[in-house]
């Protein structure tokens, strides 16, 4: 049996891992459908950040959690259309536009916040949980991964849903030839353009859906520029999970785990100072680059604009 420290440690561990990775999950799974359309999304951090405030704020107003989420999602296709408008059919450059969409979602939501409620940090009220039947009384770990709110499970969903889409769908073929061999699928009849368009909207639904997560579940406040580079991760984990939802998954568990390390070593009485645990998920993205960077498969065409025609 483990003694009481070490359990608290391991709960506080894999707790601070589920409320850290599932938005890196969400916005992880979305890049990835982006990434296999074509388009490099690396507007994420940006619809996040909209997800995360327009969720919170909804929630605070209605006092409910799911309008909070759907507003959240929303926010972030919101600044999906704008990438996808500018990306996909005025062909601008997908790097520069989504540094734009960031760095304007990280204006406009910390300005938003302060016309809203200047310094002061109200907090929602309690989140809502779902047990599961059986799975929840397993002992120890039933209670902490079984236990949580419904959209955990909605998250760890996606991913069956995702890869049954990319394996047994027309539409995963249309994505997966979008990506690759754009002109190839124009030939056959699917407007690419429609398709990466979408592929770019359910992208900012997810990302948007991790920022009102963060906010509403993770944090229970929205601080302006909470996200602290979230977006990024997870356009890192798209691109090593080489399409395959399920690594997705044990990417953010790992990088959740690493964000959540601060509370865990405390339950141990373990004194280290939080920029040093704040760096761990950076050091770790540098570390699995490193390792696997060159093993990742990315789509032939990704980042690379659709000219009907063009050679």
């Amino acid at each position: 049996m483990m003694d009481l420290l070490t359990q608290g440690f391991l709960t506080s561990l894999l707790l601070g891992a589920i409320v850290a990775g599932v938005p890196l999950l969400l916005t992880g799974l979305g890049e990835q459908l982006s990434e296999k359309a074509g388009v490099l999304n690396i507007g994420l951090e940006g619809m996040m950040l909209t997800g995360a405030y327009l969720g919170f704020y909804i929630a605070w107003q209605s006092q409910s959690m799911s309008l909070g989420l759907l507003a959240g999602a929303a926010g972030g296709v919101i600044i999906a259309m704008l990438m996808a408008g500018l990306c996909v059919w005025l062909r601008l450059n997908q790097i520069v536009i989504g540094i734009a969409l960031t760095l304007g979602a990280e204006g406009a939501t910390a300005l938003l916040h302060y016309l809203q409620f200047s310094r002061t940090y109200p907090r929602l009220g309690g989140i809502d949980t779902l047990a599961l039947p059986l799975l929840s009384h397993i002992p120890f770990i039933g209670r902490v991964l079984f236990n949580q709110p419904p959209v955990v499970y909605l998250a760890v969903a996606c991913v069956a849903l995702f890869a049954a889409v990319y394996r047994h769908t027309n539409l995963g073929l249309y994505l997966q030839a979008a990506g690759d061999k754009p002109a190839a699928l124009d030939a056959a009849g699917v407007n690419v353009l429609w398709t990466r368009t979408l592929a770019v909207l359910v992208t900012g639904a997810m990302a948007g859906l991790g920022g009102a997560f963060m906010s509403q579940v993770g944090a229970g406040i929205f601080v302006p520029f909470m996200t602290q580079g979230n977006g990024f991760i997870g356009i890192v984990l798209a691109m090593l999970a080489r399409g395959k939802p399920l690594w997705v998954l044990g990417g953010a568990l790992l990088f959740g785990a690493c964000l959540s390390l601060t509370t865990a070593l405390q339950v141990l009485g373990v004194d280290v100072p939080t920029d040093v645990i704040q760096m761990l998920p950076f050091m770790a993205v540098m570390l699995v680059l490193i390792i696997f960077g060159r093993r990742a498969s990315l789509p032939d065409a990704l980042g690379t604009a659709y000219v009907r025609g063009a050679r």
